[in-house]
C-alpha cells in the first residue's frame, strides 16, 4: 500500500482537500508536509500522538514532515468551542513549554535520515516579526469576515463570544502554512478534524499569494466508546510525561481499552502491519475474554513512547496487583503502581492493625475494621490477616517504607 492506502485501511483520512490530486502527488515523489503543536501546557498528552506518528508514517515513507512548535500561537491558543475565558501564558512560559513540546517531539522522527530529515520549526521566528500595518495591508485583505464566519472553529464560538485575539488565530495559522511553503517548500499541512477550517484557510492563503498548489488532510479525533474525549479520564489527561503520566498508569489506560475500540487504537497508535492487526480484530470478535488486542496494544504503544524497560516495568507492576504478591518490586515500581492511591504517613513506630485501619482511612470506624479484619477482607503487603491484636510496624514495611493494605478486591491504600 502506498501511504494514503495505509493511512485509510487505518482510518486516519478524515479529510483531504484534494483527495486524488494530494495522491498522484504523493506518488509522484516526496513531499515535505508539517503539523503544528501549540505549548499551550508543559506536556503532550495521547491526543497529540496521533499527529505525531502521522509525521512519522508519512517520513517512512519517504517523505519531510516538520514539526512546527506554536511558540507565537500558542500565546494565543486556537478557538476551542468553550465559552470561558482562556488564560494567557507569558512569553517565558510559553517558551519553556515549546522547548520540552521539542524534547517530546525528538524520538519520534528521523533527524539523520540522508534524504528526508525531519525537522522542528518555531512560528515565534515569523510570527514575533510581524508588523501589524503591513500584515493587515498584505496577509488580512486575503479574509473577507463572511469567510472567516463560515469556519465552523469560529461559528461555533458566535453565540458565547469570540474575542479578536482567539478570531484571528484563523489568519495567523494560515500564514504559518504561507511561510513553510515559501521557506521550505511545504506542499501539504496535516491535523485534527477541529483543524480542518484552519487548515484549508491557510491553502487559499498560499494560493491567493503566491499561486502554489498546497493540499491539506485532516484525521479524526479519537474518542472512547462513549464519544467522550480520548485521553481523558476521572484524573485528568494522559500525558506523554513520564513525571504527569508514570509508564505504569499509561501501560494501564491502553489495556483498559474498550473491545470497541481497541482495533481502532491499534490502528492509530501502532506500527502494526494490516495482517496482524485484522487477526487481532478477529480475536476480539471471537473472544474477546482472552483481551489479547488490549495487550497488544498497551505492549506496543508503552514501548513506543517510553521504552521496552519501562513497559516490562509496568507489566510487572501489573502482574504484582493483579495477583498481589509485592516482594519482587522495586522501591521505583511500587511508587509507580500506588502513585495515585490514598496515602498515610505512618510517624508512629509500631500502631494496632485496627487503629491503622482507622487512621488510614481504609474504614471509617474501629467496628467496621475489626468486621473486615475477621471476615478476611483485609490484606497487607499481599498476605490475608485476619488478626485483630496484630500490631503494625515500621519495620514490616516493603523496602522499610511501604505498607500496602488491600481492602476487598480492588480497594488499594498506601502507608509510608
Amino acid at each position: 500500500m502506498n501511504i494514503l492506502e495505509d493511512l485509510e485501511f487505518r482510518g486516519l483520512v478524515y479529510q483531504a482537500t484534494d483527495r486524488e490530486g494530494l495522491d498522484e502527488r504523493l506518488q509522484s515523489g516526496p513531499i515535505t508536509l508539517y503539523n503544528g503543536f501549540d505549548p499551550t501546557s508543559d506536556s503532550m498528552t495521547v491526543g497529540n500522538l496521533v499527529t505525531i506518528l502521522l509525521l512519522r508514517r508519512f517520513q517512512l515513507a519517504g517523505h519531510k514532515p516538520l514539526a512546527l512548535v506554536g511558540g507565537g500561537t500558542g500565546m494565543i491558543g486556537d478557538p476551542s468551542g468553550k465559552s470561558e475565558e482562556r488564560s494567557l501564558n507569558t512569553l517565558d512560559v510559553v517558551e519553556a513549554w515549546g522547548e520540552k513540546f521539542k524534547k517530546q517531539l525528538e524520538p519520534y522522527l528521523d533527524f539523520e535520515a540522508s534524504s528526508n530529515p525531519a525537522q522542528i520549526v518555531n512560528n515565534i521566528d515569523w510570527l514575533g516579526q510581524i508588523k501589524m500595518i503591513e500584515f493587515l495591508r498584505d496577509v488580512g485583505k486575503h479574509f473577507p469576515i463572511s469567510y472567516m464566519l463560515a469556519k465552523e472553529s469560529v461559528d461555533s464560538r458566535m453565540e458565547a463570544g469570540i474575542s479578536y485575539t482567539e478570531f484571528s488565530y484563523m489568519i495567523l495559522q494560515s500564514y504559518d502554512f504561507l511561510k513553510l511553503n515559501e521557506q521550505y517548500g511545504c506542499q501539504l499541512q496535516t491535523g485534527g478534524s477541529d483543524q480542518w477550517g484552519n487548515i484549508t484557510a491557510g491553502g487559499d492563503l498560499v494560493r491567493r499569494t503566491n499561486g502554489g498548489k498546497v493540499y491539506g488532510l485532516t484525521c479524526p479525533l479519537v474518542t472512547k466508546a462513549d464519544g467522550t474525549k480520548f485521553g481523558k479520564t476521572e484524573s485528568g489527561a494522559i500525558w506523554l510525561d513520564a513525571d504527569k503520566t508514570t509508564p505504569y498508569e499509561f501501560y494501564q489506560f491502553w489495556i483498559n481499552a474498550e473491545d470497541q475500540k481497541v482495533v481502532e487504537y491499534l490502528k492509530f497508535f501502532t506500527f502494526l502491519e494490516r495482517d496482524e492487526i485484522l487477526q487481532l480484530e478477529e480475536t476480539v470478535e471471537q473472544h474477546p475474554e482472552k483481551r489479547e488486542a488490549q495487550r497488544k496494544l498497551a505492549e506496543e504503544v508503552t514501548t513506543l513512547v517510553h521504552g521496552a524497560e519501562a513497559r516490562r516495568k509496568a507489566e510487572k507492576i501489573s502482574h504484582a496487583l493483579f495477583y498481589g504478591d509485592f516482594s519482587e518490586l522495586t522501591e521505583d515500581e511500587l511508587q509507580q503502581g500506588f502513585h495515585d492511591v490514598p496515602t498515610y504517613l505512618m510517624e508512629e513506630e509500631e500502631l494496632g492493625l485496627v487503629d491503622l485501619l482507622v487512621k488510614a482511612r481504609v474504614v471509617k470506624a474501629k467496628r467496621q475494621a475489626r468486621e473486615d479484619v475477621q471476615n478476611g477482607a483485609i490484606y497487607i503487603n499481599g498476605e490475608r490477616c485476619t488478626e485483630l491484636t496484630k500490631g503494625m510496624r515500621k519495620a514490616d514495611g516493603l523496602h522499610g517504607k511501604y505498607l500496602i493494605i488491600r481492602r476487598g478486591k480492588k480497594n488499594y491504600f498506601l502507608v509510608n
